[in-house]
C-alpha cells in the first residue's frame, strides 16, 4: 500500500512513516467512528480493515499513551500484521513484538513490560492472563481481527471480558469482511466484543467501489467417469447398511447416504445422551457412527477431490485399525468387502481426475495464452493440495500452503515455511499457490489473476474470503470446479444462499445502525458493570445491593454491610464451628472490615500481587473453564505451570487432583495412569492430597458395580489419606478451589509450593532422585537403570552400550548420560 507516485496524496500523523499510507476516504472516515468508540468495522477483503486498526492505534498511543494489542486467529497472519506495523509506525521495531506459542510464557512476560504494540494469536493471551503473566490495565488499543470467530468459547470473548473489566481505558475494534450469516450472529459477536457501533462499507459505496473491480465468477461442471462412480457407489451401499442398524435402533429416520450434516449431528446428540444414561444401545450405535462419519468422507473425497486423495485416506484407515488401541469402526472399515474392493479399485485407477485436468486447462489458459502471474487455487483437503501441488508442479511453478499441524501421511509446515513460501509468492518466485483454508482469513497474499475453488465452499464466510483475493486493483477472475451429480452441487445451491443472505444482511446492516445501537445499548448492561463496578452499587453510598455485593470474590457468602444477623444469615453467629467459614476476618458478630478485629488476625505476608489468592493450575487443565473464570475474580491470581501431580497447588500441603465422574471411573478400569498411582504420586510430595469428583451419576459409569467405586474411595481415603470430595459442576469445583486455597493461605498463612512440603525420602526414593536427575531421563528410566545395576554408583560408572541394556534405554538417551556424567565442568567459574 506504499505510495510511489507523489501525485496520490498520502497520511500524515506523528507516528506514521510519511507518504507510506495512501489517503482513503473510507479508511478515515471508518478509523474515526472506531477511534470514538468500540466499533465492529465491516470492510470487503483486500481493502484494508488493518490500515483501519492502525489508524486508530496510532491515534490512540499519541492521544492517550499506553500499549496497543491486535490479536489475530493465525501466527501467519499475527506475522504478516507485525511487518505490515513496523513498516508504518514510526515506533522501533524492538517495541512492535509478536506472541505466538514459538516464544516462551517467560520471555513474553518480559517482552510485554517492553512492548509498545503487540501481535498476538489469541490461545497465548487468553493464556498469559488466566496465568497472570499480563496485565490489560494500561492497553489502551485492542483489535480483533476476524472477529466473526468471537462465538462460543473462542478466546476472543474471554479476552473482550477481561479487558473491558482491567483496561483502564479500553476501546475495542473488531474486523471482518464477513461478520455472520444474520443479524443475531452479527450481533453475538458485538456483544461478546463489547462492541457499541457498527460501520459497515461494501463494493457499492462511491468511496469504495473507485478502488475495486468486477470479479467474475465461473462454474465449471465436472463430469465424473465411471470408475469412479463405481467406487462412490459402493461406498454408499456401506453407509446405506449401517444407517439401518441405526434405523433399528431408533437413531436414523431415514438410510439414504447423502444424509444431512444437521442430521449426523442430531444422531449423534441422541446416541450420547443414551450413553450417559447408561444404555448399552448408546455405545453400539456411536461406533456404527462413527464408521458411517468415516465412509462419508471417503466418498467426499472420490467424490469431490480425487482418487489419489481417497488413496491416502484409505492408507490412513488402514494403519489405524493395525495400531494398538483401534476403534472398532476403524477395524470394521477395513474389513467391510465392499470397502476392500473399493480400496483396490482406487489403487488400480490410473487416470487423470477430471478436476485435474479441468485445473491445469485453466492454469495453462491464464498464465500462457493470457499472459497471467500467479494464481491461488483453493481446496479443503490437505491431501488434494500436496496431490495437485504435485501434479502442477510438472506443468508449472506450484508450492503448497497448509497449516503447521502433522498428521499420518501429511507434514504440515512451520511457521518459518509458511512465512518463506508467502515472501517468495509475492516476490513472483513462483506462479501457482495451492492453499487450504490457512490462507482464506485476511492473509495479504498479492493480488492474482486467477482464483480457483476446487470445489464450491458452503460457508458465506470463507467463500468471501476467498474471492477477496482478486478484483482488488485490475479485473479478476474467480472460478468454481463443480462435479456432476456430487456434494459438490450440494454445497453450490448452499453457498449461493447463504451469500446472498450475507449481502442482503450487510446492506441491512447499514441502513439500521440506530436499530441496532438501541439493541446493543441493551445487550451491553454487563459491561457497564465491568466499568461502573456493578449496578446498584452507586455512588451515592446508598444500600442498595446486588448479586455481585453478596458474594465475596472468594465465592463465601456475607451480607453486603458484614452485619451476621441479616436476612437470610440469623442464627449463623449462634451455631458453634459455622462462625469460622462464613467468611469474616473477625471472631465477634460485627463488621468483619473493622480494624480492631482486622488487629485481632495475625498479618499474612502478601503476595505479589497485594492480598490475592495463589491458585496453581495445571496447564492442561485449560480445557476446562475453571481456571479461566477464577483469573477473573479480583482476589485470586492464577499461575499456569506443568505440574508434576496434581492439577492445581492452593498451599505447600494442599493439592488437588480433579475428575470427571466419567475420567473418576475409567481411571479404575484401565486408564493410562490409575487414580491410585497419581494420588501415591502426590502424597508423596503433599500431606493433604484432595481429589474432587465432580459430576452426577458416579454409582452409574459403565458396567462398574457401586461396592466397587466405593471401595475405590475408600482406599484413596484409608489407603492413602486423601480427602475425596463431591462438586456438581465446574462452577462448584472453582468455587471450592477458592474457599480451601483462601482458608489455606489466609486462615492457616500457608505459602503456595509447586513442589509441596519437603518430606523425608526413602532410601529408594533418594536413589532414584539421583539417577533420574541425570539428564533429566525421570523416575520411570531411573527405576529401570537401578533395577539393572543395582546401585547408583555401577548405574554412573557404566558404558554406553552397557547402559542400554536397561528397558526404555536406546542410543540417544545412553549418549546424553554418559555426556552429563563424563563430561568436564564448565561453571560459571571456568
Amino acid at each position: 500500500m506504499a505510495a510511489t507516485d507523489e501525485e496520490i496524496p498520502s497520511i500524515d500523523h506523528p507516528l506514521l512513516e510519511p507518504n507510506f499510507l495512501e489517503r482513503r476516504l473510507y479508511q478515515l472516515k471508518l478509523a474515526g467512528t472506531a477511534a470514538n468508540d468500540h466499533t465492529l468495522v465491516c470492510l470487503p477483503t483486500g481493502l484494508g480493515k488493518t490500515t483501519v486498526s492502525l489508524l486508530v492505534t496510532a491515534r490512540r498511543l499519541e492521544e492517550v499513551g499506553g500499549k496497543s494489542l491486535m490479536l489475530a486467529p493465525t501466527k501467519p497472519l499475527v506475522q504478516q500484521h507485525a511487518e505490515f506495523y513496523r513498516e508504518a509506525l514510526q515506533i522501533p521495531d524492538e517495541e512492535i513484538v509478536v506472541f505466538t506459542g514459538d516464544v516462551s510464557p517467560d520471555d513474553r512476560a518480559a517482552l510485554w513490560n517492553e512492548s509498545t504494540v503487540i501481535m498476538a494469536t489469541p490461545q497465548v493471551i487468553e493464556n498469559d492472563l488466566v496465568g497472570s503473566r499480563v496485565s490489560l490495565s494500561d492497553v489502551t488499543h485492542i483489535t480483533f481481527d476476524e472477529c466473526h470467530r468471537a462465538t462460543g468459547d473462542y478466546a476472543y470473548n474471554y479476552i473482550a471480558e477481561r479487558y473491558h473489566a482491567d483496561a483502564n481505558q479500553p476501546l475495542v475494534t473488531g474486523m471482518s469482511a464477513s461478520p455472520g450469516g444474520d443479524e443475531e450472529a452479527i450481533l453475538e459477536v458485538c456483544e461478546n466484543l463489547g462492541l457499541h457501533e457498527v460501520e459497515v462499507m461494501t463494493e457499492e459505496d462511491a468511496d469504495v467501489s473507485e478502488f475495486t473491480h468486477d470479479t467474475d465468477v465461473e462454474w465449471e461442471r465436472i463430469d465424473l467417469p465411471e470408475d469412479v462412480i463405481e467406487i462412490r457407489d459402493a461406498l454408499n451401499e456401506v453407509i446405506t447398511e449401517r444407517l439401518e442398524k441405526l434405523k433399528e435402533l431408533g437413531i436414523a429416520k431415514s438410510t439414504q447416504p447423502d444424509q444431512s450434516q444437521k442430521d449426523l449431528n442430531r444422531m449423534r446428540a441422541e446416541l450420547q445422551e443414551l450413553i450417559n444414561n447408561d444404555q448399552s444401545e448408546g455405545f453400539k450405535g456411536m461406533s456404527v457412527h462413527a464408521e458411517v462419519m468415516k465412509l462419508r468422507q471417503a466418498v467426499t473425497l472420490v467424490e469431490t477431490q480425487s482418487v489419489e486423495a481417497l488413496r491416502r485416506y484409505f492408507d490412513r484407515q488402514r494403519n489405524q485399525a493395525r495400531s494398538s488401541g483401534a476403534s472398532k469402526a476403524s477395524q470394521r472399515l477395513v474389513s467391510d468387502p465392499r470397502v476392500k474392493e473399493s480400496m483396490r479399485k482406487a489403487e488400480k485407477y490410473d487416470e487423470l481426475h477430471p478436476k485435474y485436468r479441468k485445473t491445469r486447462m485453466l492454469l495453462a489458459e491464464t498464465l500462457g495464452l493470457e499472459g497471467g502471474e500467479r494464481v491461488i487455487v483453493f481446496t479443503e483437503s490437505r491431501d488434494t493440495a500436496e496431490a495437485l501441488t504435485d501434479f502442477l508442479d510438472d506443468s508449472f511453478d506450484a508450492k503448497r500452503f497448509v497449516g503447521q499441524g502433522d498428521r499420518e501421511g501429511s507434514d504440515g509446515m512451520t511457521q518459518t515455511q509458511q512465512q518463506d513460501v508467502l515472501n517468495d509468492f509475492r516476490a513472483g518466485e513462483f506462479e501457482v499457490l495451492v492453499s487450504t483454508s490457512v490462507a482464506e482469513e485476511g492473509l495479504d497474499v498479492p493480488e492474482v489473476d486467477l482464483v480457483l475453488f476446487y470445489e464450491p465452499v458452503p460457508t458465506a464466510i470463507r467463500s468471501i474470503q476467498r474471492k477477496g483475493r482478486t478484483g482488488r486493483q485490475s479485473e479478476g477472475r474467480v472460478v468454481v470446479l463443480m462435479a456432476e451429480d456430487t456434494r459438490d452441487e450440494a454445497y453450490f445451491w448452499i453457498s449461493r444462499r447463504r451469500e446472498k443472505e450475507m449481502e442482503s444482511e450487510l446492506r441491512e446492516l447499514k441502513g439500521m445502525a440506530d436499530d441496532l445501537k438501541e439493541e446493543l445499548d441493551d445487550a451491553q448492561q454487563s459491561l457497564a458493570a465491568f466499568e461502573s463496578g456493578g449496578e446498584g452499587t452507586g455512588e451515592s453510598g446508598d444500600s442498595s445491593t446486588n448479586e455481585s455485593e453478596v458474594e465475596v470474590n472468594d465465592g463465601r457468602q456475607k451480607p453486603p454491610d458484614g452485619d451476621i444477623s441479616s436476612s437470610g444469615s440469623e442464627g449463623v453467629a449462634d451455631r458453634p464451628g459455622l462462625r469460622e467459614f462464613d467468611g469474616s476476618d473477625g471472631d465477634d458478630g460485627g463488621d468483619p472490615t473493622d480494624e480492631a478485629a482486622d488487629a485481632e488476625v495475625e498479618p499474612r505476608e502478601p503476595h505479589a500481587d497485594g492480598d490475592a489468592i495463589e491458585i496453581v493450575a495445571d496447564q492442561r487443565e485449560m480445557d476446562a473453564n475453571i481456571a479461566r473464570e477464577l483469573s477473573k475474580r479480583e482476589d485470586v491470581e492464577i499461575r499456569l505451570e506443568t505440574l508434576e501431580v496434581g492439577d492445581y497447588v492452593l498451599s505447600d500441603r494442599a493439592v488437588v487432583e480433579r475428575k470427571s465422574v466419567a475420567d473418576f471411573v475409567d481411571s479404575l478400569v484401565g486408564g493410562d495412569r490409575s487414580v491410585f498411582e497419581q494420588v501415591g504420586a502426590m502424597a508423596r510430595h503433599y500431606s493433604r492430597p484432595i481429589v474432587i469428583v465432580e459430576g452426577d451419576g458416579l454409582y452409574e459409569q459403565r458396567d462398574v458395580h457401586p461396592n466397587a467405586v466405593r471401595g475405590a474411595l475408600s482406599s484413596l481415603a484409608v489407603d492413602f489419606g486423601a480427602s475425596v470430595l463431591r462438586t456438581e459442576d465446574e462452577t462448584d469445583t472453582k468455587e471450592l478451589l477458592g474457599v480451601i486455597a483462601g482458608r489455606e493461605q489466609e486462615t492457616s498463612n500457608r505459602e503456595v509450593s509447586v513442589h509441596g512440603e519437603k518430606q523425608s525420602k526413602t532410601l529408594a526414593e533418594q536413589q532414584e532422585y539421583v539417577v533420574g536427575s541425570i539428564a533429566e531421563i525421570g523416575p520411570v528410566t531411573a527405576r529401570s537403570l537401578l533395577e539393572e545395576f543395582g546401585t547408583v554408583e555401577a548405574v554412573m560408572i557404566a558404558s554406553e552400550d552397557e547402559l542400554q541394556a536397561a528397558d526404555g534405554v536406546g542410543s540417544v538417551t545412553a549418549a546424553r548420560i554418559r555426556e552429563v556424567i563424563g563430561s568436564d565442568y564448565t561453571g560459571s567459574g571456568k
